[in-house]
This record gives structure tokens, sequence and C-alpha cells, in this order.
């Protein structure tokens, strides 16, 4: 969908059936306008169909197919639920694994076609071995410890711990997080609670939602019972206090990770990882003298404990920021780079020179379609069609006619003039000519660009050499070149060059 402007790079789209673009009545006839609008014809081989919007009965067919659709998904929807709810009610599990407990296979009394037994349902036993150390923690908590230090001392006894999904490639060891979901599961205590949250909006979107306490179906379940109610009160008492505190210190606002509108003050925070572990970099800063010092340091040794990762790092910030800014201006940002980003840029421009009065067309063109579509459903609505409908259809055309005019807009406000390649190239040298300079004064900007120059995440580790301690880093850059480089520190010194 990204790649249909200014002018798709396919002409055909095949898929086996509608239901595969959407199951959305509205986002699916939408999607198809544009793909149609594009001039990309759409195919389904299972009918061995093409899908058109020319006129009216075409639009009434692709819609009645889509209601089609959309009836199926709700219809999938309500079974799924159904039957995820009468195995919430049974105590059978309904999601994955849960730490302190194994999932049991249990076989019905029908066989497969194979004659092998059938699974009836999956239930939960008790690991013995995982269920001490949820008493533990449990424990720990009661006692006054915090998440964290529950944590270092659990990776300090090689304690077993959640296994990380291998999607998410994470150190494996404890964290302040997951003790804190030990601590908040009701089936430690005897109580299996299902349907929390739903997964999905009316409109099939895969969203998080809270449902009302009052919808939750709450299961006694004594036989999973892995905490006494004694010890369970206890920490949830604590909780409670420890989570009063805070509010009262805090005003009521419960402060946690910045919105995705608000960059880190830091340059590499979030492009940086120990190779040791794989965990990120954070920056942790101490008292030196009369001012504070940053430091880069691995986010699982602090969190997780040495156990977890033996390598602290404790790289002084100032001197990482300037080598691997540095590097990349060296070594990536080159000249005959930047020609190249000039020349793929002025084809693109010229391209957009050469179609400006065709697209005005064929928006002036969409517009006069949208607005007498408007009419015909104002006309509807006064003879008392179905209001719900007509209101949705009427919704979609005036969100379609806003965003015709505000591309006319644009077009109209952008100055399709010839541009000079070589001015382009000069001005462009002269924004990277102190470009290391710029990134220490502008933080934000500097983390943009290098969200879009770094693929991955820049792999920093320590080596101690003599009376030095040598601070190596190797990255990909997005142009497709590998960079690396060395930063020297005097050991218990201060940085003395690159």
């Amino acid at each position: 969908m990204n790649a249909l402007a200014p002018k798709p790079p396919f002409q055909v789209l095949i898929m086996s059936e509608e239901s595969r673009l959407g199951r959305e009545q509205i986002k699916t006839a939408y999607a198809l306008q544009r793909l149609t609008d594009a001039g990309v014809q759409v195919w389904f081989y299972l009918s061995d169909q093409e899908r058109k919007l020319d006129t009216a009965m075409d639009k009434i067919m692709g819609s009645l197919t889509g209601f089609a659709s959309e009836i199926e998904r709700e219809k999938a929807q309500q079974r799924t639920y159904d039957t995820m709810k009468r195995k919430a009610k049974a105590g059978h599990v309904t999601g994955g694994a849960v730490f302190g407990y194994d999932n049991i296979d249990i076989a019905g009394t029908l066989p497969d076609a194979q004659g092998r037994p059938k699974r009836s349902h999956v239930e939960l036993r008790i690991n013995e071995g995982e269920a001490e150390v949820v008493r533990k923690i449990f424990r720990l908590y009661a006692e006054g410890h915090g998440f964290t230090s529950i944590a270092k001392a659990l990776n300090a006894e090689r304690a077993i711990c959640p296994r990380p999904r291998p999607s998410f490639n994470k150190p494996h060891g404890w964290v302040s997080s997951s003790v804190r979901q030990i601590l908040l599961r009701r089936l430690y205590v005897e109580e299996q609670v299902w349907g929390r949250t739903k997964k999905r909006t009316p409109s099939g979107v895969k969203k998080a939602q809270h449902r009302p306490e009052q919808e939750w179906i709450i299961v006694p379940v004594p036989q999973l019972q892995i905490v006494s109610p004694d010890l369970w009160k206890e920490a949830q008492d604590r909780w409670k206090n420890v989570r009063q505190l805070y509010l009262r210190a805090t005003d009521g606002r419960l402060h946690g990770r910045p919105t995705n509108g608000h960059e880190s003050p830091y340059i590499l925070t979030g492009f940086t990882e120990c190779k040791e572990c794989k965990g990120s970099l954070f920056i942790r800063s101490r008292s030196h003298g009369k001012r504070r010092a940053f430091h880069y340091a691995c986010t699982t040794h602090y969190q997780r404990g040495p156990e977890a990762c033996s390598e602290p790092m404790l790289l002084p910030m100032e001197l990482l920021n300037h080598a691997i800014l540095e590097t990349l201006e060296q070594d990536v940002l080159q000249p005959s780079i930047l020609v190249k980003a000039v020349e793929k840029a002025f084809q693109q421009l010229h391209i957009h020179d050469n179609e400006p009065d065709a697209r005005r067309e064929v928006l002036r063109k969409d517009v006069a379609h949208v607005e007498a579509e408007l009419a015909r459903l104002a006309t509807a609505i006064a003879s008392g069609g179905s209001m719900a409908t007509l209101l949705s259809a009427v919704h979609e055309r005036e969100e379609r006619r806003t965003r015709l005019h505000a591309e006319l807009a644009a077009l109209d406000g952008i100055p399709f003039a010839r541009f000079d390649a070589a001015t382009m190239e000069h001005e462009l040298r002269s924004y990277l000519e102190d470009w290391p300079s710029l990134a220490h004064r502008h933080h934000a900007q500097t983390r943009q660009i290098l969200r879009k120059l770094l693929p991955s995440r820049i792999r920093v580790w320590r080596e101690v050499v003599g009376e030095e301690k040598h601070y190596r880093y190797q990255g990909v850059a997005a142009v497709g070149r590998f960079f690396s480089g060395l930063g020297k520190v005097k050991k218990f010194g201060v940085p003395n060059g690159i």
C-alpha cells in the first residue's frame, strides 16, 4: 500500500479471495479503492475473477463480499470466545506456560484418524522446582526486599527463571518486571482469573483492552495453590502500601517510560548493546568531584546482577559519543555515498516534477466523484434508509474528501521547479562539514538520523590492556557499510584519546 504513490512498481495483485485483504468492510473497500485508483488490477485465483470498482454494481458486489467476510470474522471471534470461556470455567489451560506449573495434555475418549489418543484439553500441574522459587519471591518481598534486589538475589543463586521468547533475543535471567508479575498473579493463591483483557477491537484491530472486573471469570483451583493465603496477604498489603506512598510522593501520577513523542536526552541509548549478553546500554551517573560523571552501562548487569552478565561496561558517555559519531562521519558519510544520495534524490524530484499536473487532474476527478456519492447518500438518508449504514458511508466519504483536498493543497503549495544537483550537493556538504559537533548540540535530531542510519544496534565491549581500558564497538549502517572503532581510557582515569 505504501508503494502505490507516486507510481506503483507493480500492476497486478493476486490473492486467494477478498477476505485475505481484510475482513472489515470499510477498511477493505478503501484499500481496494486505493489499489484500483492507482491502476493496479486485483485478481482472486479461487474464483478466477478480477475485482473492479468501475460501476455501481461492481461496488455493491464488493460490499456484499465484504459484508460476508465481516460476518464470518465476527462468528469466528464468538466461537473462539465461547470455547475459551468454557475451558476457563472448567479450570483448563487457555493460554501458554505459567511459571510454577507444567502444562499436561489430557487425552480424550475418542482416538484421532491414526488411532492415537486425541487430546481433550490441557491442565496445569505444580512444578515443585519452580514453585519453590515462587514461594521465595513472596517471602523476600514480604520481608522488605524490592523487585530489583530480589531479581539479583535469584540470579546470584542461579535460580530457575521464566524462559524468554526466542524471538525477543533477551538475556536469560530474572528482572524486576518478572518479579512483579509473579507477585501479582492470583493463580498462586488458588484463583484462576480469565477475561481481564480482550485482544481485539470491534473492528478486528489487534489491541489489548481491559474488561470491567464484573466480566472476569474467577475459578477456585485449590489443587494449584503454591503460596499460603497468609503469605499472599502479607505481600499484597506491602504492595498496596508501597504503591500508596509512591502515588503520594508523585501527586498521584504514575511515572514510567516516556511516550513515543519524547526522545531520550542521551545520543546512543537504544542504539548500543553489550556484546557479551546483548542487553542494551543505559546511562548511569555518579559523583565525580564537584560534578557528575555519566557512563554507558550494561542494563543486564545492573538490573539482573553480575551472574546474568559479568560486564558492567561503565564506558564514559562523551568518549563513546564522540568516537561513534566521528566513525560514522569518516566511514559511512563519505563523499561517494553523498553523491549517490544526491543523484537518487534528484531522480525522485525529477519524477515529481513531471507528474504534478496529471496528479492534480486525477485528484479533482476523485473529489467530484466523492461529492456525487455524498449527495446520493444524503438523498438516501432523507428517504429513510438504514441510518447506521448510511452514516458510516457518509463518514468514510467525508474522510476521503478531506484527504483528497489536503493532497491537492499540498500539490498546489509545492513549487515544482527544476533543481540543480550541483547546488544541492554543495549545500548538503556544508551541512555535514561539522556533523559531530552539531550532533552533540542537537540530540533529538541526531537520534532521528541514527534511527534511519542504523538498522541494528552497535555492539560494544571492553578489553583491559595494562593500565588502559579499551572499548571497542562494531556496527552496520543502513547503506551497507560495516564500521568499527576503539576508544581508550586510562585505568581508573580519564579519556586520553581515540
